[in-house]
């Protein structure tokens, strides 16, 4: 068998992978002890996220007619890639927050939603929060209104003590009764203007 038919089903199931995905990013996994690539593989895979080293050549191929073409020009030494086919930003996320602690790993490139980003790009992606987090807040601010709203009125509930009348009421009564009088005077002097 050929060495093309060899790599053929590896080239194939690369372009599975990135084919759907939402973001693709390329790493430069030289320099990580095999203790921090494991803690790295277990904490994208717990994202939901796919790590796998491959030959630049092979991805090359895979990438081919895709919008990941663009990242041919990154392709350069030992490259591994990094793919997230349900939270777009997941992956820059992840390595960014784990390149703090391990300055070994650099972020190459990256598609995210189609668009090309470099480096500096994808540590500016990474501080997007994830959908479900921006979904949160999003609720949070929406009930908040209703909430202080609610909390408000049960304060005013609990400073009425039992079968006393609600401010509002007392200050209308009042306004009535003094009212009452100046209103006589008035009615008074008219009719003895009239007369």
């Amino acid at each position: 068998m050929a060495k093309v038919e060899l790599k053929q089903p590896i080239v194939q199931t690369i372009a599975d992978e990135v084919k759907d995905a939402q973001s693709v990013v390329l790493v430069d996994y030289r320099g990580l002890t095999v203790a921090e690539d494991t803690v790295l593989r277990k904490e994208l895979r717990e994202a939901g996220v796919l790590y796998k080293v491959c030959k630049n050549t092979m991805m090359r191929r895979a990438f081919e007619g895709t919008d990941y073409a663009q990242l041919d020009e990154h392709l350069e030494g030992p490259s591994a890639l990094v793919v997230s086919k349900e939270d777009a930003t997941a992956p820059a996320r992840i390595l960014a927050k784990f390149a703090k602690t391990a300055p070994a790993l650099e972020m190459k490139a990256g598609v995210v939603e189609g668009a090309v980003y470099d480096a500096a790009g994808l540590l500016e992606l990474s501080t997007i929060p994830s959908r479900e987090e921006l979904l949160s807040k999003l609720l949070g601010s929406m009930q908040s209104p209703i909430t202080n709203f609610a909390r408000v009125l049960k304060q005013i509930a609990e400073a009425q003590p039992a079968g006393e009348e609600a401010p509002a009421e007392a200050v209308v009564e009042e306004s009535a009764a003094e009212a009452a009088p100046e209103t006589a005077e008035a009615e008074e002097a008219t009719e003895a203007v009239e007369e």
